[in-house]
């Protein structure tokens, strides 16, 4: 068996700016301050984000703040699922890529997000994203801030559920941050590293990607290259 673990925002899918909006909205509702501005996101987990906004705000959170936040969150983006799916969308190549791993025999997929779980089920299902992922296995933003610690939880979880022995070789990270990249070389993984979002490929290949790529379209050959065990550069694009 072999493993595919999915970053979701920036890597399959883009909310224009309503994930934000729908940030601002839980955290005013939860702290009562408006928020003015917004601690960096980029491969952050929400606890994270979270808590250095809050700092920002000269507020001081705890772990029983972020989880109501965290609720708000989760119902702000169920009542904006129409807001999501009209502003947002999927990135070019993402269904097809994720239908392409699951044409392959042995393939498992999940995913590594700083999302919280019901957030991530969300935007995924929004887009159509959603059918070939267990979620059960995943890593989320509410397991630990450490990402390259829900990369070993999202394998301790795939190992519990199936019975296999994954080994770390048998994993592929997929993100398009270098904090997606350090997590996965922190963990022991294989990293792809999609320049779909503010990095570009050859920022990405410095951080210590495995290989990258400019976008999803350009997947499918190297999926088969990483995952059938080819020497790292092989199939490498977009650097």
């Amino acid at each position: 068996m072999k493993l595919v673990l999915w970053d979701i925002d920036h890597t399959l899918i883009a909310t224009r700016g309503v994930g934000r909006e729908i940030f601002a909205d839980a955290f005013e509702q939860v702290t009562g301050t408006p928020m003015r501005e917004q601690a960096t996101v980029d491969g952050m987990t929400e606890p994270v984000i979270f808590r250095r906004t809050a700092e920002l705000h000269g507020i001081t959170s705890d772990r029983t703040m972020f989880e109501a936040f965290a609720r708000r969150s989760a119902e702000l983006h169920r009542r904006r699922a129409h807001d999501l799916r009209e502003r947002g969308h999927a990135l070019p190549g993402a269904a097809a890529a994720l239908a392409a791993l699951a044409d392959m025999n042995g393939i498992v997929q999940s995913v590594v997000t700083g999302n919280i779980r019901p957030v991530a089920e969300i935007k995924l299902q929004v887009f159509g994203l959603d059918t070939h992922i267990r979620f059960p296995y995943g890593g989320y933003g509410e397991d630990h801030d450490d990402r390259a610690e829900l990369v070993r939880t999202a394998i301790a979880r795939t190992r519990a559920a199936t019975g296999a022995d994954i080994a770390l070789a048998d994993v592929l990270l997929v993100g398009d941050t270098p904090a997606d990249v350090a997590a996965g070389r922190a963990a022991g993984v294989p990293v792809l590293a999609v320049a779909t979002g503010r990095t570009s490929a050859a920022e990405l290949a410095d951080a210590g990607a495995t290989a990258t790529i400019r976008d999803l379209q350009a997947a499918s050959p190297l999926f088969h290259a990483m995952l059938l065990g080819l020497p790292p550069g092989a199939g490498e694009t977009g650097r």
